[in-house]
């Protein structure tokens, strides 16, 4: 497939600029080009704490957000972490792209034995309300405890969906919680209920292969 087009926008990585803003002088400490922290977001220095882009870690928005929380309570004496586990992606094209968890190659290389689910959203009644039927999700869960460990979705809203994977992995749910608890009608999140019933072949509206 190609695309001609008379402008492409490039915008890949996120450099942090830290330079002549008194670290130094504070003692904060840096390491290439990243301020150094512990678990608790604290630096180098008691009472100075860093959170988001200048720290290492994922270069997103809501997490910094997250940690900006987390260490705004340990700032005043609490010991909270936070939880990367369940970080949510997005990628805002057309269709949108969204995943949590982990990858099925990643499963493999820490030696979990996953069962996988699929379902297209052109199956759904609401993607046919809208207009917008490209697209499928898939649910990696453990085989051996049918917790759910990843979730990956393009389709219609998948932004805005992700966050039920994400709770599911965040809180280590099986994919028949997903599957039996009731997910109105029509509505794109349907597609999750079906995904999560596909991985043990009881997808009821599973196209015919």
């Amino acid at each position: 497939m190609s695309v001609e087009t008379d402008v492409v926008l490039s915008a890949v990585g996120v450099e942090t600029n830290i330079s002549d803003i008194g670290l130094e002088k504070a003692g904060v400490k840096t390491e290439k080009s990243k301020v150094v922290v512990d678990e608790f977001y604290c630096t180098s220095v008691p009472g100075i704490f860093a959170i988001g882009d200048i720290v290492h870690g994922p270069a997103l928005a809501h997490v910094a957000s997250a940690e900006g929380i987390v260490a705004a309570n340990n700032s005043m004496g609490g010991d909270e972490r936070a939880d990367y586990s369940s970080v949510p992606s997005a990628i805002f094209t057309s269709p949108e792209i969204a995943s949590v968890g982990i990858r099925g190659q990643q499963a493999a290389e820490m030696g979990i034995k996953v069962r996988t689910g699929h379902f297209q959203f052109r199956t759904l009644a609401k993607s046919h309300i809208m207009g917008e039927i490209e697209g499928m999700i898939k649910i990696i869960s453990d085989e051996s405890s049918d917790r759910i460990v990843g979730v990956h979705m393009i389709g219609p809203h998948a932004s805005d969906l992700i966050h039920e994977a994400v709770l599911a992995v965040s809180k280590g749910l099986r994919t028949t919680d997903i599957s039996r608890i009731m997910h109105a009608h029509p509505t794109l999140s349907e597609v999750l209920q079906e995904a999560a019933a596909d991985v043990h072949g009881e997808a009821i509206h599973a196209q015919k292969k």
